[in-house]
């Protein structure tokens, strides 16, 4: 399997995709011409000279090299809530305080913003649940990260992801059914699909400028607040390793968890490395093989391209001891568009299975609730 910038050809996959998905994933909503759309925004994007992000958006897609099929999507906008408001509710707390009664009281509150203006965003990760497969989820997930630390002219300087809060089986959110039956009248699919087709002006129309009392909020509401959906679970611990965090701020529909970390600061990033490509003959020599020491962890590695970008999982890699030399396979290196004496980045991989989990990582690319 590897990753490549998705293609005009990958439309059919890419609709059923956003089929698959479900309620509530407006980043890839079941639309062809938006669809259409995005993958010609994503292919100009890879092919535009940047030196400081704009309104980028870079979509990669999973493909199986055995069949050629398309087993899932990631992607990356370079700089969010620019072209369109990205808003949130800010969580905090207010302190109600009479000196001459000698009464306190602290009451959390929400309140629309737009903080992440600019911020770099990852989003559209979706795994489809029949390519479950060790290093799949994280391939998909930390990719985005390499290309990020590849080119990071074309990135702010925090990344941020929103994730899927809670809903049932048929696509409720609780929290979103007491905004309902108070501001928006309006059901939870109707809004994300606004939402997902760009048109956002019903929430400073509708939605509540002032703060709201959480104290006021239904217990089912209340509960939800940054939480997020139980098949998110795997995709927030996988952010939280690479040094993620929640600082407060939720989404205005199922109140999921926004969490951001400096681009510089994320692990993948920091613990990548650019490495020299050597191609093997064709056997190895006896004396390739004794000067080599072979690299038990599976290796994410990428080329250093930008249209042409190619990423795979490589298990049971080759280096020479006191070089920075990776070994790669005629066939390998073929497939990865890499030359004998280019440069490759690579990130080792903690064989897990919990790899196979994350079907979705439910992450939103464009404005409120793309999950």
């Amino acid at each position: 399997m590897f990753i490549r910038p998705i293609a005009v050809t990958d439309l059919d996959t890419l609709y059923q995709i956003a089929v698959e998905s479900g309620p509530g994933f407006t980043s890839l909503m079941p639309d062809r011409d938006a669809l259409a759309r995005k993958i010609e925004h994503s292919i100009a994007s890879f092919e535009r000279e940047v030196t400081q992000p704009g309104d980028e958006h870079y979509l990669f897609v999973l493909e199986d090299e055995t069949t050629g099929e398309i087993m899932g999507t990631t992607g990356i906008e370079a700089a969010a809530g620019r072209t369109r408001p990205l808003h949130h509710f800010r969580r905090s707390t207010v302190t109600h305080h009479s000196r001459d009664l000698g009464l306190r009281r602290n009451v959390e509150t929400l309140t629309r913003c737009n903080h992440y203006t600019g911020c770099t965003e990852i989003c559209s990760l979706y795994l489809r649940p029949e390519f479950r497969r060790a290093n799949a989820g994280k391939l998909l997930s930390r990719v985005r990260f390499l290309f990020m630390a590849l080119h990071p002219e074309r990135f702010s300087d925090t990344v941020i992801a929103e994730m899927r809060g809670v809903s049932d089986d048929a696509g409720q959110s609780p929290f979103w059914s007491w905004l309902k039956t108070h501001f928006v009248d309006m059901d939870f699919a109707s809004a994300t699909r606004l939402v997902g087709s760009g048109y956002t002006h019903f929430i400073d129309e509708l939605m509540p400028s002032h703060p709201l009392y959480t104290c006021l909020m239904s217990a089912e509401a209340r509960a939800v607040i940054s939480q997020v959906h139980e098949r998110t679970r795997p995709a927030l611990r996988l952010l939280e390793a690479e040094g993620f965090q929640h600082k407060g701020l939720v989404d205005l529909f199922d109140a999921g968890p926004t969490v951001e970390c400096p681009l510089a600061s994320i692990r993948s990033v920091r613990e990548s490395q650019s490495w020299q490509v050597e191609v093997d003959a064709v056997p190895a020599t006896e004396f390739q093989k004794r000067s080599r020491k072979r690299i038990a962890m599976p290796l994410l590695i990428t080329n250093t391209e930008t249209a042409g970008f190619r990423a795979t999982v490589l298990t049971g890699a080759d280096t020479r001891p006191g070089s920075n030399s990776l070994c790669l396979s005629p066939a390998l290196a073929d497939q990865m568009g890499l030359e004998p004496g280019q440069s490759c980045r690579a990130l080792p991989l903690a064989s897990s299975q919990r790899d196979v989990a994350p079907n979705t990582h439910h992450l939103r690319p464009e404005i409120v609730h793309a999950h």
